[in-house]
């Protein structure tokens, strides 16, 4: 019998309310496999970047196109979301404090305390921009589950 990889694959409208749409169905996608704390923060790192990209991406016109595609394998869950919106500013995947300082959220930039909590929870992330399409790409370390390949 062969193990089959848990996949969702889901584009949407870059609007706050599809953003819910798709994280509601992420999270019931992945639900009986992962931990209710591994929900937790998968569901808050997902609403960061999402979010981030309809604010900032967009403007709030709703008038793009976001990607998102999860793949729960043996070193977790992978994910990528991609979007046709405006660049990420380098500045977001920067890391300005050490591995273990915490800074205090009234010193961080408009939403500087969003992609420490990002940069904190999540590994291999990673940003590319080519042909006007955005792709950030990071893995949710997750507990091992038996019939996972």
């Amino acid at each position: 019998m062969r193990r089959e990889a848990k996949i969702f694959h889901h584009s949407f409208s870059a609007d706050p309310l599809s953003v819910r749409t798709a994280l509601r169905a992420a999270l019931a996608r992945f639900i009986r496999h992962i931990t209710p704390d591994e929900a937790g923060t998968l569901e808050l790192v997902l609403a960061e970047a999402l979010n981030n990209i309809v604010e900032h991406g967009y403007g709030d016109t709703g008038e793009g196109t976001i990607t998102l595609s999860l793949v729960r394998d043996l070193r977790g869950l992978s994910c990528s979301i991609s979007d046709d919106g405006v660049e990420l500013p380098a500045t977001c995947l920067d890391r300005a404090f050490g591995e273990s300082d915490r800074p205090e959220p009234d010193s961080l930039p408009e939403g500087g305390f969003g992609w420490f909590l990002i940069r904190d929870l999540v590994e291999d992330l990673g940003y590319h921009r080519a042909n006007g399409r955005n792709l950030l790409a990071f893995r949710l370390p997750l507990a091992p589950v038996e019939g996972i390949s």
